[in-house]
């Protein structure tokens, strides 16, 4: 959902749809409480799928190799039955607490929400791609210039060209060339950033003539009814190869975006959100951060460490919203009213 101007309500409101932002909108569920996901990104997932959606991940319990796709497809199944509200591109910018203890949020989009308390779970912070330095070429992206991959599947029995040394090409190569056309990998060297395996394996295919690699730098293209249908590459030695495609992937990496987090008055360690480790709550009260964006002492940057603490941060929540005193462990095989709406 990306929509403008309008006035949202809910029980507590998550920055960041991430994979611990996403598990935060269970535990509240579970409590009955309701949740809006912001984000800034068109899509939920965060790093599981902008940077390593076909990469299988080992270390999370009863999901042994899961993708970070399949674990992000897992989670936003898992929530489901608590009808959470994704707000997709939009940027928080202001966060203020309210006389009466309510926080108010507004986004870049003039969106603007109204909640009893706030969960961040932004990971690592903003990120956007390293774009492919050539004028003009940007009005292709989203059309036939990519800087993630979404889905695999609308490349099939494409022509691609891919351009980048590092994991997130590599991996996109064997994972596009059972499906692709043809695919021809371009890096400005022969110094690869990918791990060993990797470029064993890219060479093994390129002999096998199942793809190719050139070295050398894009420094034009060629369109034909406003469409990219080639790239201009020059290697060192200045000579210039027009290289056809269907679409052009682009993998230089991430740059981090400074975010407004900072300027909310939260104690802060090093542009990580100090927490008391007993509920993972801030220094604000009502303002909670999990996962890779909070820190204390013995701080474990896992997926794992991030849902334990949002577990907690809902008890937490729950607690001060219903003022109980004591808030039960609930157990999902016994409590009759989550089963029901689990099912």
């Amino acid at each position: 959902m990306s929509t403008n101007n309008q006035v949202l309500h809910t029980d507590v409101a998550i920055i960041g749809a991430g994979p611990v932002g996403l598990f935060q909108i269970f535990e509240l569920g579970l409590h009955d409480l309701s949740a809006i996901v912001i984000d800034g990104l068109p899509y939920v997932g965060g790093q599981c799928t902008s940077l390593y959606p076909e990469k299988p991940i080992y270390d999370i319990p009863a999901l042994v190799g899961a993708t970070g796709r399949t674990t992000i497809d897992n989670l936003i199944e898992q929530c489901k039955p608590f009808k959470p509200t994704y707000l997709l591109e939009n940027k928080v910018h202001t966060l203020i607490k309210n006389s009466v203890g309510s926080f108010t949020l507004v986004t870049d989009k003039n969106n603007t929400i109204h909640c009893n308390s706030v969960v961040i779970a932004t990971g690592a912070g903003a990120f956007e791609p390293v774009k492919l330095k050539v004028n003009g070429i940007e009005q292709f992206e989203a059309k036939q210039l990519f800087y993630h991959v979404k889905d695999p599947a609308m490349f099939s029995d494409q022509d691609l060209v891919i351009l980048g040394g590092g994991d997130s090409a590599f991996d996109w190569v064997e994972n596009l060339l059972p499906i692709a056309n043809s695919i021809v990998l371009i890096h400005r060297s022969l110094n690869f950033r990918a791990t060993s395996a990797s470029i064993s394996k890219m060479h093994a295919n390129c002999d096998a003539l199942k793809m190719q690699f050139l070295c050398g730098q894009v420094i034009d293209f060629k369109e034909s009814n406003h469409r990219l249908t080639a790239i201009v590459v020059q290697s060192k030695d200045g000579v210039k190869r027009v290289v056809s495609l269907d679409s052009l992937l682009v993998f230089f990496g991430l740059n981090p975006k400074p975010g407004p987090v900072e300027q909310w008055g939260l104690k802060m360690h090093n542009r990580s959100i100090v927490v008391d480790t007993a509920n993972f709550e801030s220094s604000v009260e009502g303002i909670y951060a999990v996962g890779d964006v909070n820190y204390y002492q013995g701080k474990r940057k896992l997926i794992l460490s991030g849902f334990h603490e949002a577990a907690l941060a809902a008890f937490s929540i729950k607690q001060t919203l219903s003022g109980e005193q004591h808030v039960a462990t609930i157990y999902t095989t016994t409590n009759q009213k989550i089963v029901e709406r689990l099912k």
